[in-house]
């Protein structure tokens, strides 16, 4: 069973292994809240899931170390396994989904171990992980459902409370559920009165649905940009834990996870993956109950694949208001481009791309289509700017 002894003796083992992250002050992700963030972005390999891993394998007996481990990972749990292994001196052979991004993998090698692609998602991995337990012997190091891997993670909890004793809230992602379990049980058995509310993507319910309904459930199919959470079926542990120290679970969509990732960025100076932001999205747009409230936002990680930053932070804009499309359909003659030009500017809008057809066949033969990307402020900037155009005579093609 999950005790708190268990988790301060996994913060014990930890102490010369993991970066004891700093509490950092958060005042522009929501201005009705004190809003800290818990930067386990900045944690040794990317990630909090370190702190599981190595946990769990340093409490293997000789006979298991011997024979090595195994996991399955959409990336994060990988690399802290690794880790952990090579620093033990054991085998470790890890099973990862074959979308999981190219740097978790190489990543993953890096620290020392043995990777094996498996097509489709964290599920399939996982099938595949246990089929090659039983045939080669191997010890499975789960990412989530182990009560040892739990009281690792719980030693952020453990922090959290150091850092900041008197916070009202902790707000946590939640895949599997092993992070917010351990997290959740750590405050709530040390200061009983915070709030504790787990994080999930609109396109990975899996806690949010079985919580809901009471029952562990699972999914059919997952989609989203937070890839480290897209689990289908949560575990049994975590789901008991969940179901007793947890006291909210709310969804995000792709969209408040991409502003929150351009937020960090821009404000913070934080580089987030999907999976670490959605408990910052959670704050940016007032999912849980925090105003006036001392808040911590965990950042659970940072390994975001770089081959998708650039789609990510134009969604980011768009869904902020920070960015524009637009296309107008004008009367093809001089002095069109250069009014349109004039209103956007004296607006202060900046365009940085501009795409001019005359040959669009849903439009009069004496027009053309003016297709514009332009830089904006927030929604009430480009309010204005839509406005000024329509009252000069353009018309918007939506």
């Amino acid at each position: 069973m999950l005790t708190l002894d268990k988790v301060y003796h996994a913060a014990f083992v930890l102490k010369n292994v993991i970066r004891n992250t700093d509490i950092i002050q958060a005042p522009n992700i929501n201005h009705d809240a004190d809003i800290y963030l818990k930067p386990e972005n900045l944690q040794v390999t990317g990630s909090f899931k370190v702190r599981g891993a190595y946990y769990k394998i340093s409490q293997l007996s000789d006979e298991e170390k011997e024979k090595g481990v195994i996991a399955c990972s959409a990336g994060n749990h990988a690399q802290g396994v690794a880790l952990g292994a090579s620093a033990n001196g054991i085998k470790s052979l890890i099973c990862l989904p074959d979308g999981a991004p190219i740097s978790k993998v190489e990543a993953t090698k890096k620290y020392g171990a043995e990777v094996c692609l498996v097509k489709g998602v964290y599920d399939d991995a996982y099938a595949k992980a246990m089929e090659l337990k039983d045939s080669m012997g191997y010890t499975f190091i789960h990412p989530f459902d182990d009560i040892d891997v739990i009281a690792g993670q719980g030693t952020i909890g453990l922090e959290i409370l150091e850092q900041l004793p008197d916070v009202d809230a902790v707000i946590v992602p939640i895949g599997g559920g092993g992070l917010i379990s351990g997290v959740a049980f750590a405050i709530k058995a040390l200061r009983p009165e915070c709030k504790v509310y787990g994080v999930q993507a609109e396109g990975a319910p899996s806690m949010y649905n079985s919580i809901k309904d009471n029952a562990i459930c699972h999914l059919g199919d997952v989609k989203t940009i937070a890839d480290g959470i897209a689990v289908k079926t949560p575990g049994e542990n975590t789901f008991e834990l969940c179901s007793k120290y947890v006291d909210e679970i709310v969804t995000v969509s792709d969209d408040e996870v991409a502003s929150a990732i351009l937020t960090l960025m821009e404000r913070q100076r934080l580089v987030s993956e999907g999976a670490g932001a959605v408990a910052v999205a959670a704050a940016m747009f007032n999912k849980v109950d925090i105003k006036g409230k001392k808040v911590c936002a965990l950042v659970s990680g940072g390994n975001i694949d770089v081959t998708i930053l650039s789609r990510v932070i134009s969604r980011g804009l768009l869904s902020s208001g920070r960015s524009l499309t637009i296309k107008l359909a004008l009367t093809d003659k001089p002095g069109q481009l250069e009014m349109v030009s004039k209103i956007i500017a004296d607006l202060g809008g900046n365009i940085v791309s501009i795409h001019h057809d005359r040959y669009d066949l849903n439009i009069d033969i004496v027009s053309c289509i003016l297709d514009l990307r332009i830089e904006t402020r927030d929604f009430e900037h480009i309010a204005a700017i839509t406005s000024s155009l329509k009252e000069a005579g353009f018309k918007i093609v939506e």
